[in-house]
């Protein structure tokens, strides 16, 4: 199984690059930790990346006010796993968002997911 958190991306912009270069040399916080764990138990993944875009967002009112400023908003994942074998894309979807109820009930705000079999890849 390959996991991976991308860490860096290639970005131009002054600001993005700053954050970039701070979170590059971080480890992933509780958050990632989590959504990683449990995808991890539920999907079996042949492959998952873990991207956090957080810093797209940080400037919205509503994550200021949900405390946005954690780094632990807003989230890319692309996941492989047979566990989506048979089943629609809304059907995926539904079990990642189910399996991190808690995560949404810590601060996670938003997901942006993409979700293959091995077959489809």
């Amino acid at each position: 199984m390959l996991i991976l958190t991308r860490w860096t991306h290639s970005i131009h912009h002054p600001i993005a690059s700053r954050f970039l270069a701070m979170s590059a040399s971080s480890p992933p916080g509780p958050l990632e930790k989590s959504i990683r764990d449990k995808l991890t138990t539920l999907l079996q993944p042949a492959s998952m990346v873990i991207t956090n875009d957080s810093w797209q967002h940080r400037h919205h009112s509503a994550m200021r006010e949900v405390g946005g400023g954690n780094g632990e908003t807003h989230f890319s994942v692309q996941v492989v796993s047979n566990a989506f074998e048979k089943k629609s894309t809304m059907q995926r979807h539904r079990m990642i968002y189910s399996a991190l109820s808690e995560e949404f009930a810590q601060g996670l705000h938003a997901l942006s997911l993409k979700t293959k079999t091995e077959t489809e890849v």
